[in-house]
């Protein structure tokens, strides 16, 4: 709406129309063995836009199954592609990073996604970025770097707990954090010791933002 784009919904011939669980193991399948089901036909004529905004879910770290299914069947050579996306904890990079090995004769910005426990803060943030990608008019307050990052202590250890102890899966120990100061409060960023989804060793990225409203939430994670 901020961009006044003309909207179309995509879905694939054989819907989504199990049960959560249900849902799940297709998913999985799919994933699994790269057989993804036939998109539905857009009613859209592609060939007439420059700049296409593709929403969707993170699932299993990337684009929802459906997401393929319509790249498989439409050329978007040529194209500007902004991804925005919703997500549980994170998937935002690795969705484009895999948006751009599907799609190497797109042009793919970094897009914009939000946790599905913060859609309410979307707008202001949406844009925020449409105006520093060039997508809308308008200027907005530069945020500082983070500051180089330093050991973990108590009260940075507080402010991560107070983040994402609610989150239902563990998001690991962490070790060093960096921060800055933004208009809604200060802006953290947590290097994180935790375990991959094989069992190995992994580190990640946790943004963490403690609001001037007294409020702590973890934005997003990256792996």
């Amino acid at each position: 709406l901020q961009t006044g784009a003309d909207i179309e919904a995509f879905d694939v011939e054989q819907p989504y129309d199990g049960t959560y669980q249900e849902t799940i193991q297709r998913g999985m399948q799919e994933k699994n063995f790269g057989t993804y089901p036939k998109a539905k036909a857009l009613e859209s004529d592609l060939s007439k836009y420059d700049i296409i905004y593709l929403g969707y879910p993170v699932w299993f770290g990337t684009c929802a199954n459906p997401v393929f299914s319509l790249l498989e069947s439409v050329n978007l050579s040529g194209k500007t592609i902004v991804p925005f996306c919703t997500f549980g904890s994170g998937g935002l990079n690795t969705s484009v990073n895999d948006l751009r090995v599907t799609l190497p004769g797109t042009k793919i910005l970094d897009g914009y996604g939000v946790r599905q426990a913060r859609v309410a803060k979307a707008p202001a943030e949406i844009a925020r970025f449409l105006v520093l990608a060039g997508l809308k008019e308008g200027s907005v307050e530069e945020y500082p770097e983070f500051s180089a990052q330093e050991p973990v202590n108590e009260e940075t250890s507080a402010i991560f707990d107070a983040a994402c102890s609610s989150y239902p899966m563990p998001l690991g120990t962490p070790s060093t954090v960096g921060y800055r100061q933004i208009p809604d409060g200060t802006e953290y960023l947590f290097t994180v010791a935790g375990t991959g989804a094989d069992g190995t060793p992994s580190q990640t990225e946790i943004y963490v933002i403690a609001g001037n409203d007294g409020t702590t939430e973890f934005t997003q994670v990256v792996r």
